[in-house]
């Protein structure tokens, strides 16, 4: 068994305010996003304006953290903030939610795309190549939470994290961090040049996030206030079926588009 290391979740303090080391890996992921998506725009000789960029990440801001927070609520714990509504505005107890945040960003790329009358399939690949990387930090922000542990376990490299039963579970945090962060992340940006019709890319993004999301599921311990939801399946399982099956049709209605690619 290994030690969890000694790591407060937070930076610093004034006072009743905490700087927290969760915050600023939603920070680091949205600039790390913004400027590998200049970094692009550049590369490619797209006609795109700095400020264009600017204004579609203040809507992708807002569209994750509104998303996630909704997500959380509706797919998670509904029935406690229907009985406690005030709670629902009390975000640094916790709470959101990565599928609500997708369903978010890609409404507020949608409302982007129209009001700016710019081509939507153009900016999510692009965005979707970089996506991977909010993802692994945030999944090593909750590694320092202790929160959102894995399983019990008999592995060799099994913790036991604060405020938890005691018993050792898998590390499932750093499983995430790892392939849903670094390696998709890889073949992502691998991949984007290569695969250069409208779409493509965020559906390849649909379906192997997905499949690794529910592969690790099963090392992950489910949300206390849900347990399994079908038979041996959790929450996030189900939608991540939901990804995967969103990700094979927009798949096929994109291939189905013709000739048209990415400049």
């Amino acid at each position: 068994m290994i030690p969890y290391p000694s790591i407060r979740p937070y930076i610093f303090k004034l006072g009743p305010l905490e700087v927290r080391w969760y915050g600023l890996m939603y920070l680091f992921g949205f600039l790390s996003s913004y400027l590998l998506v200049r970094y692009q725009v550049r590369r490619r000789g797209l006609a795109i304006s700095r400020e264009l960029v600017d204004d579609l990440y203040f809507y992708l801001v807002l569209g994750l953290i509104i998303g996630a927070r909704v997500g959380y609520i509706v797919f998670y714990n509904l029935g406690d903030y229907i009985q406690n509504p005030l709670e629902i505005l009390k975000v640094w107890h916790g709470g959101m939610s990565f599928h609500g945040g997708l369903i978010g960003t890609l409404l507020a790329g949608i409302v982007f795309s129209r009001k700016k009358e710019v081509d939507f399939w153009l900016w999510a690949d692009m965005i979707i190549a970089t996506a991977p990387i909010g993802l692994g930090l945030g999944r090593l922000g909750n590694f320092i939470n202790a929160e959102l542990y894995g399983r019990v376990t008999t592995v060799p490299w099994a913790m036991v994290f604060p405020y938890s039963d005691g018993l050792p579970r898998h590390p499932s945090q750093l499983y995430e961090a790892f392939f849903e962060g670094m390696v998709l992340f890889l073949v992502l940006w691998f991949a984007k040049d290569r695969i250069r019709r409208p779409g493509m890319l965020t559906s390849l993004f649909l379906v192997l996030y997905g499949a690794i999301r529910f592969f690790l599921e099963f090392f992950r311990e489910p949300d206390p206030q849900l347990g399994f939801v079908l038979s041996f399946l959790t929450m996030g399982q189900i939608l991540s079926l939901l990804m995967i099956l969103a990700g094979g049709l927009l798949f096929v209605m994109r291939r189905s588009r013709g000739g048209q690619t990415h400049p």
